[in-house]
């Protein structure tokens, strides 16, 4: 690692096959929780190249426990994370949306590196617990149409670091990478990144994939559909910029989207607005990202279609009947 930190400092980039070697070392625990920072650190101080990422992630789908849905057309909805904007799980809650909505839910996240609470904290608190067995998973996704894909248990490079980057406190190459690396392979995806140069190499990747997927960022920083400013949305048939309005019916203001300042606050509000009690900027928010989402699918002739499916979906209940169902069975 020493050799390779040097490289790293003199401005110096990994091959992909150096890469991959490098997360395949990382679960043997070759290197030090002091090597391992500062090996982190470096793309902190500048953006990941496409031959590094393409390594990482080579090498984390090869050592990842692999899950089969039986020819299941799944759809996951994440964000990179390290945005620093503190929302509440916009993500998180979009599944439940899109799985009221009919359309079969795998979510992939983890615990909070950079942010309060993460989908893993949150599924933790409401009582899911975390699981890599396929025949259960596969039952979650029969009884509720959801089921959830804690990454330390599917990849134990994740479990490996978690704790370094929970120390860390900060956005690191693993943020970029979650998305990524879902062991479903999910057929749609919806992916939040928190700025365009990685929504440029998330592109490029998700092009060579055979799934249908659209990359969101808003212009002012958020990994998410916001609704705070206009969004940029890039798919495989190019890319546009939308209007707050025109997404979710409003323009809001930040703090309409706050996240809490502890997990019990994040799990609340998560909650509230699952139950159709949020405020009218919280739905529209998730009813936005859902809907982004539900587009994907080809099930619907237009994005106010989506929304308005997505809104009921959440305002039915049926979203909220989703997490009664999935924690029924844990």
């Amino acid at each position: 690692m020493k050799k390779i930190l040097n490289e790293l400092f003199e401005h110096r980039s990994l091959s992909k096959d150096q890469a991959k070697q490098i997360l395949l070392d990382l679960c043997k625990n070759a290197f030090n929780e002091h090597e391992l920072s500062a090996f982190m650190t470096v793309f902190l101080m500048r953006t990941i190249t496409m031959d590094e990422l393409i390594g990482f992630r080579e090498a984390l789908l090869e050592l990842a426990i692999p899950i089969d849905f039986e020819g299941r057309q799944v759809m996951d909805i994440v964000g990179t994370g390290g945005d620093g904007k503190n929302t509440f799980n916009i993500s998180t809650l979009s599944c439940f949306i899109v799985a009221g909505a009919g359309h079969p839910v795998a979510k992939h996240g983890s615990y909070g590196a950079s942010s309060i609470s993460g989908a893993s904290n949150l599924m933790d608190a409401v009582g899911y617990k975390f699981k890599n067995d396929q025949d259960k998973l596969r039952a979650e996704l029969d009884t509720a149409n959801m089921c959830f894909l804690h990454a330390p248990v599917f990849h134990p490079a994740l479990k490996t670091v978690g704790p370094i980057r929970k120390n860390l406190g900060v956005r690191t190459f693993f943020n970029m990478l979650g998305p990524m690396v879902n062991p479903s392979k999910p057929a749609f995806q919806l992916v939040g990144v928190y700025n365009l140069e990685m929504a440029r190499i998330y592109n490029y990747l998700l092009q060579s994939s055979r799934r249908k997927y659209a990359l969101v960022h808003a212009l002012d920083g958020y990994d998410e559909i916001s609704l705070t400013s206009d969004v940029k949305v890039i798919t495989s048939d190019g890319e546009r910029v939308f209007t707050p309005e025109y997404l979710g019916g409003m323009a809001i203001a930040p703090h309409e989207i706050y996240g809490g300042a502890t997990v019990e606050e994040a799990a609340k509000l998560f909650l509230a607005i699952l139950k159709g009690e949020g405020t009218s900027a919280q739905h529209a928010v998730v009813s936005a990202n859902a809907a982004m989402a539900m587009l994907l699918t080809g099930q619907y002739a237009t994005y106010a279609d989506a929304f308005e499916a997505a809104k009921e979906s959440l305002i039915s209940g049926k979203a909220y009947g989703v997490l009664k169902n999935l924690v029924a069975i844990q």
